[in-house]
């Protein structure tokens, strides 16, 4: 007998106790980016440093691009006491959150002015941090559930999802909530960061074992670490040129590496841009934080209908060129000034395209993946997308500078850089309906 699903039984699924775990489990997943992200940038820009030393440190987002190469050891190494105590991923899980709240005090104890290499490097090992219990925690959500459950893989990333925005949007408008008035300052602020990072340790303390772990028993060999990395990393690439042919695979890889260029450049200098233009850190914080927050889990479940509506390339096309559009409006605010309204606007058009772009990204490189190799060919093209984003924007600043702060056509600038990306999707278009006979 066929299981009728209704709207109230698909709902269900996400008050089960396995599937909430997950989401407060993605909140600490999301929340470091703030520490290292739009935090510091904050902190920085009052400090007075530079545009140009503010997106240099855009670059500690490059960790998330490569933690793949270390991901055997988090799959196989047995961590001493804490391995026999939560088990394999929470094990990992916990030391991480331990090591980032441990961070975050460091940090509180610095001056920028005289420590701005301790907090470089602080941050960068936050980041490290940060990246490796990403590995375990996605690693937690998959063996949660068993193979067969399908309908409850996708209510475990749709929750993933939620919850990491919410650590990244919802929990990061509270340092600029907390330092907009005279008595709170940035280390102080990262005083209750860490505090928030050891509640969210103390939920993987309470939280079940994954269901359905397969790990080693023992710690890998130098041999079996390199049989594995030729494995999960080399074989997916092979198999990835050898089905595309070597000039649709290199197409690809450009396009997916500079898809989001524009929108990186944009989002690294963007909290430096709402301080320099005249908004507060309570402005800051309710707009670009919580408001896009809501906005942005809204607008990914309806940018999937769109795309699935009209097709992946040309919902992927158009979504594109709405992310584009969107850059304008920070354009116009730099032209107008500090109005709030605009403010408001701007957010709202920036959080819908950035979601229904996203929503048909992801969906874009899964189409892409031999389901032979699928879990590690969307990693290693996720991967290569976060290091396009991550390393040039990193000059972000520097390019601002150069146009001597004129922030109306670095934002211009922004949204020409999709362009590239979209000749090249034009071409992946034609090139897939010629390769695998594809009729959208």
């Amino acid at each position: 007998m066929t299981e009728q699903h209704t709207l109230r039984t698909d709902l269900s699924v996400y008050r089960q106790p396995r599937v909430i775990a997950l989401f407060f489990l993605a909140l600490s997943s999301g929340f470091p980016w703030v520490m290292i992200g739009s935090a510091l940038s904050a902190w920085l820009q009052e400090e007075g440093l530079s545009r140009s030393v503010i997106g240099y440190f855009g670059a500690l987002f490059a960790v998330y691009s490569i933690n793949f190469l270390w991901s055997p050891l988090v799959d196989s190494v047995k961590l001493p006491l804490l391995n026999r105590w939560l088990g394999q991923r929470r094990s990992w899980i916990l030391l991480c959150q331990l090591l980032i709240a441990t961070l975050c005090l460091f940090v509180s104890t610095l001056t920028i002015a005289d420590n701005l290499h301790l907090v470089g490097i602080a941050a960068l090992l936050i980041a490290i941090s940060s990246a490796t219990q990403d590995i375990a925690i996605d690693a937690y959500r998959i063996e949660t559930f068993s193979e067969s459950e399908g309908r409850m893989q996708s209510a475990g990333a749709a929750m993933a999802t939620s919850g990491w925005w919410s650590g990244y949007a919802g929990l990061g408008a509270v340092p600029f909530l907390l330092v907009d008035g005279t008595h709170w300052r940035w280390q102080d602020a990262y005083i209750v960061l860490a505090a928030l990072m050891l509640s969210l340790a103390l939920v993987t303390l309470i939280l079940k074992p994954a269901r359905y772990t397969q790990v080693k028993a023992n710690t890998i060999a130098t041999l079996s670490l390199l049989k594995r990395i030729s494995t999960v990393v080399i074989e997916p690439i092979s198999s990835f040129f050898s089905r595309n042919g070597a000039k649709l695979a290199i197409q690809i890889l450009l396009f997916v590496f500079l898809f989001k260029i524009g929108e990186a450049f944009l989002g690294r200098m963007s909290i430096v841009f709402y301080k320099e233009i005249g908004f507060s850190n309570e402005q800051i914080g309710t707009y670009s934080k919580l408001v896009t927050w809501w906005i942005t889990i809204i607008f990914s479940l309806l940018g999937g209908l769109v795309t699935l509506r009209i097709g992946q390339f040309k919902g992927l096309l158009i979504a594109g060129i709405a992310m584009a559009g969107s850059n304008l409006m920070f354009a116009w605010i730099a032209n107008v000034g500090p109005s709030e309204n605009l403010f408001l606007a701007a957010v709202l058009v920036d959080g819908f395209t950035s979601a229904w772009s996203t929503v048909a990204f992801v969906g874009f490189i899964s189409f892409l993946c031999d389901r032979t190799f699928t879990a590690t060919q969307y990693a290693l093209l996720a991967s290569l997308s976060t290091f396009g984003r991550t390393t040039l924007s990193a000059y972000s600043g520097v390019l601002v500078d150069k146009l001597d702060g004129n922030w109306s056509l670095f934002f211009v600038l922004t949204s020409l850089a999709i362009l590239p990306s979209l000749l090249l999707l034009g071409y992946l278009k034609r090139s897939y309906q010629a390769h695998w006979g594809e009729n959208e």
